[in-house]
């Protein structure tokens, strides 16, 4: 370890990229989270801690070291907060400053569970506390969501997307309201930092869960950050003589001390109708799996080449495999000696224990049996009542890895694989864990290569007109023509069973579309007040976590491309789509009472006397071609099924004339261009509108 962060940091230091050498780095950290695992390796992890702190130290990096979630770290490195909220933190020593170096957007996917996501207004809220109680540094994770390609993803059973409903998805777009609602948040905090650097923040209580933190710079000027951290009711607080209106769970930023620029709860920014890019902001997909025949292989169930080895009991995968495949095939034989009556065999329970992930069980050549673990536990068993034929049975296991356990105490020798295999009728049992087993890491799929692009058009591969169906352990193959376009492209697999598929050699990831989450637990309309955790919002209950497929667009061609899939369980590949995002909704709605733009503030500037403002803005590149609603008056409705209220007044040309054909625009909110409906009434502006190139 000594070694290898000797080895980065003079890497850096070569490359002058520490900020005293004039470059961009600020901060350097070691370890990670090791204080949430601590406790299991007793007086040695104190030791560790120690040691790690004072060999990162002497590397003389020039920049402070940094220890995230690290109560015990030395005075020489500063321990930070990693988590959903961090306003509470405070760092072991006062001479170290308050660090969020985990702020979590949102939570990573897990096969088999309901997707997660987090509210906007409830992660902008976390930020603006830890600002108002004196935070100085924080950092998103994830800001820009991504791709675990290949078999990169951790485990057990991690997804492919990493996307982490982050401000900009696993494809690169940007992901509204999030990405806009944050933008406005860090221009609010950036309008008071003169403050927040000249002071420690002065706390007032303002009422029950209601306080104010000030910054001076002197005794009449100041920034103020107003909050309401109950999480039912509204309130009406008084501030400097002055009253503000603070919904629950918000916090309202006044770089003046006067003049409320952000609300946390107040979502002004654009919407779009969800979160994810080929689902839900997307109007127009051009689904497009134009390929030539489909050619396929079936795999040999059990040992099928020279790299077999023998052992006198079971064996745990990944040392055995070293983690070069996700399968190890198990393979014995039991003698069925006894007298079996004429045309009937010898019923047994088949009893399998597993550490996981998940595994195939076939009993003379023949599926008997399929079982698989969940990311909180990936050990299962699997039971199964089979028949033996007198004499000679073979049993064969292939042992299924979805990643690698990548957290917790002790994890790197946590197991995996079959862990026991009994037999059981109703007089005895045998437990066949000590018995002769013989393995082969990997299929045999594999050590032929069949995910290369220099086999596409070899004889191993069968052609027909009629490709084989819902069948375990088999490869397809077929060339295809992408969808135009310059963008990303997304792979949807939702007619296969479980695998992993490859486009021109490059290994997309691993599948599991047959693996269906709960179908009780989620809510379209999660109420962000009150304390998030991963469980508090999900959606896509009681289906796949995942089947859509980031392909980098990089990684095509002109003309055919090739596709390949090794399908495990079985599927129908010719239901397969490839898609690329041609359109695109934006949305906005903005009342009278909204604060106008915090871009537009100005210091010495009282805010009564500017308009709010409705924001368009397509992606870089697109313009806006439609706008298919635009009603000034009482609408309600989200993006996307937006309904005009009892006052409404249609102001579609209006938003035309001054949108259509632009890459953005702006929409001031006031009757003088509006109109007025309904005199006396509040009244608000919503707006839909299609970008396209």
């Amino acid at each position: 370890m000594k070694l290898f962060l000797a080895k980065i940091v003079n890497l850096m230091k070569e490359e002058n990229l520490f900020t005293t050498q004039g470059g961009p780095i600020i901060l350097a950290q070691v370890e990670n989270e090791y204080g949430n695992v601590e406790w299991a390796y007793g007086v040695s992890g104190e030791l560790y801690v120690k040691w790690a702190a004072e060999t990162a130290v002497s590397l003389n990096t020039t920049v402070p070291w940094v220890m995230c979630a690290q109560e015990d770290a030395p005075d020489s490195v500063i321990n930070t907060c990693n988590g959903f909220y961090c306003d509470r933190f405070t760092p072991n020593s006062p001479s170290k400053p308050k660090m969020w170096t985990e702020n979590y957007v949102g939570w990573f996917l897990a096969f088999g569970y309901p997707v997660p996501y987090r509210p906007v207004e409830d992660l902008a809220f976390a930020v603006a506390r830890f600002f108002e109680t004196g935070g100085t540094f924080q950092n998103y994770y994830m800001y820009f969501g991504g791709t675990n390609f290949g078999r990169t993803a951790g485990g057990p059973l991690v997804a492919t997307s990493y996307d982490y409903d982050a401000p900009i998805d696993e494809y690169g777009f940007i992901s509204q309201p999030k990405w806009g609602h944050l933008r406005g948040l860090h221009r609010a905090i950036k309008h008071c930092e003169e403050y927040l650097v000249n002071s420690d923040p002065t706390h007032l209580s303002l009422g029950l869960k209601l306080e104010a933190h000030v910054y001076y710079k002197s005794s009449n000027d100041c920034a103020a950050f107003l909050a309401n951290y109950g999480n039912s009711s509204d309130a009406n607080v008084t501030f400097n003589g002055k009253s503000y209106f603070l919904p629950a769970w918000s916090v309202s930023i006044l770089p003046d001390c006067k003049n409320v620029i952000f609300n946390t709860a107040k979502v002004v920014s654009q919407k779009t109708t969800g979160s994810t890019a080929f689902t839900h902001n997307t109007v127009t997909i051009e689904n497009s799996m134009e390929s030539d025949p489909w050619g396929w292989y079936k795999e040999k169930i059990g040992i099928a080449n020279n790299h077999s080895f023998a052992s006198p009991h079971i064996l745990e995968q990944i040392n055995t495999t070293k983690d070069t495949s996700d399968f190890l095939w198990y393979t014995t034989s039991i003698n069925v000696e006894e007298n079996i009556k004429k045309r009937r065999a010898k019923e047994l329970q088949l009893i399998i224990g597993s550490l996981g992930h998940a595994a195939l069980v076939f009993v003379n050549k023949k599926p008997v049996g399929f079982g698989y673990g969940n990311h909180d536990d990936a050990s299962f068993v699997l039971s199964k009542k089979i028949h033996l034929k007198k004499g000679s049975n073979t049993v064969d296991i292939l042992s299924m890895m979805v990643g690698l356990q990548n957290y917790g105490p002790w994890f790197d020798i946590s197991g995996a694989g079959v862990s026991s295999v009994i037999f059981s009728d109703l007089k005895n049992s045998k437990n066949f864990s000590s018995t002769e087993w013989i393995y082969q890491v990997g299929l045999e799929g594999e050590y032929l290569g069949l995910d290369k692009v220099s086999l596409a058009n070899s004889s191993l591969w069968i052609q027909g007109s009629s490709v084989p169906t819902n069948q375990s352990l088999i490869w397809y193959k077929t060339s295809f023509s992408p969808p135009e376009g310059r963008g990303p492209i997304s792979l949807n697999l939702s007619s296969m069973g479980k695998g992993q598929a490859w486009v021109n050699g490059e290994h997309i990831g691993r599948y599991w579309s047959s693996y269906r989450s709960p179908s009780t637990g989620c809510s379209d309309n999660c109420d962000y007040r009150g304390a998030y955790d991963s469980w508090k919002c999900l959606k896509k209950c009681g289906q796949p976590a995942q089947v859509l497929y980031h392909v980098p667009r990089s990684w095509l061609k002109p003309g055919k491309n090739l596709l390949v899939l090794h399908e495990e369980l079985g599927g129908d590949p010719s239901k397969i789509s490839f898609s690329t995002r041609s359109g695109q909704k934006i949305c906005a709605h903005v009342s009278e009472s909204d604060p106008p733009p915090v871009d537009t503030w100005k210091p010495n500037k009282d805010l009564t006397s500017q308009e709010p403002l409705l924001q368009l803005n397509c992606d870089q590149g697109w313009t806006i071609a439609a706008v298919n609603f635009a009603s000034f008056g009482t609408p309600t409705g989200d993006c996307g099924a937006f309904i005009k209220g009892s006052c409404h007044l249609d102001v579609l040309s209006i938003v035309h004339q001054g949108c259509v054909g632009k890459s953005g625009c702006s929409i001031p909110i006031t009757m003088a261009k509006l109109g007025d409906p309904c005199p006396g009434v509040q009244k608000s502006l919503a707006v839909e509108a299609f970008c396209s190139v």
